[in-house]
């Protein structure tokens, strides 16, 4: 099996009518077999492996380094599972640019369909609301999240699939979630995050964040005067050599203009006004955590930025700088990294594909070719 990184750049334009057809079709005969062998709840697992998505836009045809190949293929998911929503127990709500903010609409369409209470819907929207903040907020790598997929079942597990874009990178970034692993939406959420540029983002995902994140939620309930304070003394001195006074419960940090070369203080511009407001509202509202913080309706990466620079300048406690991008493998390596491979699995992975191919709706001859990419891929 080939082991190796998946290129993401940005991809412009439109997939051909006629091959975003084929792809609906191999889409649906697809899904039907993995839901006919294992049940929907494993198609939803599935997704949520960047290398399995991968492998799956790859088979349906679309570029394989392509960020186009993210959009592609869950619009063609989207569309290919029209009208089987309910007999297969899978629905996908969003898609890209506008489509991604009718997310939550689409979720609570369904569930009035399912006859779902308001409980058991609003836990879906949330989830959709606040793995799109995180990805956004949270993790600040200069990707901007413009693509977001929420995919559920009857059961109530959940997937998405979000994708973010650097213009001047011209790359692209996609973010991976799975409802079966989330026990923490704050803290090391992903099933896993794909792409080939690594950068030094602020990363309040990570762990070593956590002392970073209490503080930033202690700053709004306590007085906002003193954070209001505090980000206007670094914004004004952050491009020099900063002292600050050694006070009870504070710590004393030099920061060097070579540090400040990559830290994010670096021509920091705060709207202070509109600071004043946001931690006058938390303060009013005093969430219980960080993730109520966060998922305050106006708070974004600018009010989480200014909070996290706060609780590391003035208190010391520094985030993670960390890229959270990993390569995920959906069936071990070769040489045992991460782990060996599971002939069975990946066999049985393969026997799917064929299936989905054979009872996809397309000519024998787009069924051979289908085979032919992945008998390609497989070596």
């Amino acid at each position: 099996m080939r082991i190796g990184i998946a290129t993401v750049p940005l991809d412009y334009g439109k997939c051909p009518p006629w091959l975003f057809d084929r792809m609906k079709k191999l889409a649906r005969g697809i899904v039907l077999a993995i839901c006919e062998e294992f049940g929907p709840e494993e198609f939803l697992k599935r997704l949520s492996n960047p290398v399995w998505f991968q492998s799956l836009g790859c088979v349906m045809g679309f570029d394989w380094n392509s960020s186009g190949l993210t959009t592609t293929t869950l619009g063609a998911l989207k569309e290919g599972l029209r009208s089987l929503e309910n007999n297969l127990g899978i629905f996908v709500c969003g898609g890209k640019g506008k489509t991604s903010k009718k997310t939550p609409e689409q979720i609570k369409q369904w569930g009035q369909f399912l006859g779902w209470s308001e409980k058991e819907t609003q836990r879906l929207v949330y989830a959709s609301k606040i793995s799109a903040k995180v990805d956004s907020s949270l993790i600040q790598d200069n990707f901007s999240i413009y693509h977001h997929n929420l995919i559920f079942t009857k059961s109530g597990k959940w997937t998405v699939v979000q994708q973010g874009m650097n213009t001047f990178l011209q790359k692209a970034r996609r973010y991976h979630w799975a409802s079966q692993g989330v026990k923490d939406f704050v803290e090391e959420p992903h099933s896993g995050i794909i792409s080939d540029v690594h950068t030094k983002p602020l990363n309040l995902t990570a762990k070593e964040s956590k002392t970073n994140k209490e503080i930033s939620t202690e700053l709004v309930r306590e007085e906002p005067q003193t954070f209001l304070r505090d980000i206007k003394i670094i914004s004004e001195k952050s491009n020099s050599l900063m002292k600050q006074k050694k006070l009870p419960g504070f710590t004393e940090m030099e920061l060097s203009n070579i540090e400040f070369y990559w830290h994010p203080v670096l021509n920091e511009k705060f709207n202070l006004k509109r600071l004043k407001k946001t931690a006058e509202k938390l303060h009013f509202l005093k969430p219980k955590n960080f993730e109520e913080l966060l998922s305050t309706e106006g708070i974004g990466p600018r009010t989480i930025r200014a909070l996290s620079l706060v609780a590391e300048i003035i208190y010391g406690a520094k985030p993670s700088y960390e890229d959270p991008t990993r390569y995920s493998f959906a069936h071990g390596g070769k040489d045992a990294t991460p782990y060996p491979v599971d002939r069975e699995v990946y066999d049985q992975t393969l026997k799917i594909f064929e299936r989905g191919i054979k009872k996809s709706q397309i000519t024998l001859r787009e069924k051979n070719e289908a085979q032919q990419r992945l008998h390609s891929f497989n070596r």
